[in-house]
């Protein structure tokens, strides 16, 4: 344990609130911080909490494996019920996220910081934004940056098609937008939420405490239980149909440089492996595990773009980034408001017959079905930075990486597709995943090298993402006690349990419709979203001189430091005047800190 911290004795059970405890006059041990002022969870909620989200699982699961068929014909039912009536909604949701982020980076408020004003940086840059790449995005953009504009290059909306740049220019453009800037946002909000929540007030690193307060008293306590375990479900099933996939296309990686066949045996080795270095990752800790996986990630990321820009096209793909950069600036507020609404004046058939069904809309449904962890992982490492650094840090310089990553992987794909007379579209129409794998084939001298490091990648990113779902969820299943090592572990191989039984009974197919169901399971969740940043803004609001003097005291390890009731009923501040080593206990009606 780090010289100044300290685990402090876990509140009690019984009581409501909990503030700093009584302090042993003869321990002068630095106390941990930020000191819980949360709401202590009733016996009964933790059990709810606890219980029902394994149970609902275990029931999906059973239900997909015994009637394929059917759960995959509701699933798509519910799917496209959603695209059909609620597109606006997702649009409009990630309008506002981005809106928020805007406004918190550079309003009066940019300049608080996460942690009180004392607090530092616990990683550095680099390492910073390794971690929350890597677990945001990094899987996802090995997938789909190579087939998104494979499979968009023919057609797309909003971009004109001219006959010089074809459908191509569009698809490169459509590609930075669904991975970029307003992705990251979507991401940003949720976290600044969670860690102005945990680090500056005390509450405990939930999406139930970051909402309630802004909802009657009445409905705080059966509101929370329905908030965590929708936040529970997402994060599991999320994380399961995803290990499945990085199984897959893992395997698809080891296939294309040693021409071994991928079937379920190479996923159980595959799953079976990833399992044990995350579980070893999850057991050790973020600043040794966590940290480490990320730096090897983003070096490995540098090695493979540079390869492809270097030994690729390298002309082609610096004229096409400088045109689609400047396409993606002019056309950026079309795409972020386009609904297709044409198709609003009948009923859709099926989602199918949706682009924004097909793309964004499936998209936004997974940003936010991905949030719970993502947004959980990146508020707990942000700790010491300012909201204007956070903002900027979580979605300006990922978005940069990406545009670059797509304007040379995606844009090296569509050249060398048309070189192989669309071999490459021929490949990721029969398998998705093996579109990276299919271009890097066609590098010259390097090629070979760069599908070994690129399976490599497939395998680290996902790991890193696993090991910061593992934090997240241990977090909202044990808050306010931290989850142990062990319990990470144990989540863990849970996981990758439900990844197994997926694949080993139904394959892909399965997989691919409880990931279709988890998407579902995004349009509830985005009301909650929606009410924590209301009650975001309207803490931000609230903040006042006696706030500041809390943050300052909730962060302070001084073991002397005290915290007693506001008289003004506003929470718990430090005493002006007052010296005393035993801290006072909040009476049992006491509002919490909002």
């Amino acid at each position: 344990m780090s010289k100044g911290q300290v685990t402090m004795k876990p509140p009690d059970a019984d009581e409501p609130y909990a503030g700093q405890q009584p302090a042993d006059n003869s321990d002068k041990s630095p106390v941990e911080v930020p000191r819980f002022m949360g709401r202590q969870i009733p016996p009964l909620d933790r059990v709810l909490i606890m219980v029902i989200p394994p149970v609902l699982i275990v029931a999906a699961v059973i239900w997909v494996i015994v009637d394929s068929d059917g759960a995959a014909q509701a699933i798509s039912t519910m799917r496209t019920f959603v695209t059909s009536e609620f597109t606006w909604l997702f649009i409009l949701y990630s309008l506002v996220a981005l809106i928020v982020c805007i406004w918190a980076a550079f309003s009066k408020f940019g300049k608080v910081r996460l942690g009180g004003p004392a607090a530092k940086p616990l990683h550095g840059r680099f390492a910073w934004y390794s971690m929350l790449f890597a677990c945001g995005q990094g899987i996802g953009l090995i997938f789909w940056s190579v087939a998104e504009p494979i499979m968009l290059r023919d057609e797309n909306p909003v971009i004109p098609v001219t006959p010089t740049s074809g459908a191509e220019e569009g698809a490169i453009v459509w590609t930075y937008f669904h991975w970029g800037l307003t992705a990251w946002a979507m991401y940003c909000v949720v976290a600044l939420c969670l860690a102005y929540s945990h680090h500056n007030l005390g509450k405990t690193l939930t999406f139930r405490e970051a909402t309630v307060d802004i909802l009657p008293k009445k409905a705080q306590r059966p509101a929370g239980v329905v908030i965590e375990l929708l936040a529970i479900i997402a994060t599991v099933l999320g994380l399961a149909t995803s290990f499945g996939f990085a199984a897959m296309q893992f395997s698809s990686g080891v296939t294309s440089f040693t021409g071994l066949d991928s079937g379920p045996g190479m996923w159980m080795i595959v799953i079976g492996v990833f399992a044990t270095i995350t579980g070893i990752s999850a057991y050790i800790g973020i600043n040794k595990g966590m940290a480490r996986l990320s730096v090897i990630n983003s070096i490995l990321s540098i090695v493979l773009v540079g390869a492809v820009f270097i030994f690729g096209p390298t002309i082609y793909m610096i004229s096409t980034m400088t045109q689609t950069f400047g396409s993606f600036g002019q056309h950026f507020l079309s795409m972020s408001f386009f609904t297709d609404f044409q198709l609003a004046a009948t009923s859709l058939d099926t989602w199918q017959d949706s682009w924004n069904g097909w793309w964004t809309v499936f998209i936004w449904c997974w940003v936010i079905a991905f949030s719970p962890f993502v947004a959980g992982f990146v508020a707990r490492i942000s700790r010491g930075r300012t909201i204007r650094e956070f903002v900027i840090g979580v979605t300006v310089v990922p978005s940069l990486i990406v545009m670059f990553w797509v304007g040379v992987i995606g844009v090296a794909s569509i050249y060398y597709d048309d070189q192989t007379g669309r071999a490459i579209s021929e490949g990721v129409a029969s398998d998705t995943s093996s579109g990276l794998f299919l271009m890097l084939d066609q590098l010259p001298l390097v090629g070979t090298v760069m599908l070994v490091v690129a399976t490599i990648l497939v395998g680290t990113y996902y790991v890193t993402s696993l090991d910061a779902g593992s934090y997240a969820l241990g977090e909202f299943v044990t808050a306010p006690r931290k989850s142990s090592p062990f319990f990470r572990v144990i989540l863990v191989i849970s996981i990758g349990t439900v990844a197994t039984v997926l694949l080993s009974i139904g394959g892909e197919a399965v997989v691919d419709t409880v990931q279709t169901g988890t998407i579902i399971g995004a349009f509830p969740f985005s009301f909650v979203i929606l009410l924590m940043i209301a009650n975001f803004i309207r803490r931000l609001h609230k903040r006042n001189q006696q706030t500041r003097k809390m943050e300052r005291a909730i962060n302070d390890p001084d073991p002397d430091r005290v915290l007693i009731p506001d008289p003004e009923g506003e929470g718990f501040v430090e005493p002006a005047e007052q010296d005393t080593t035993v801290a006072s206990r909040p009476p049992r009606d006491e509002t919490p800190p909002s």
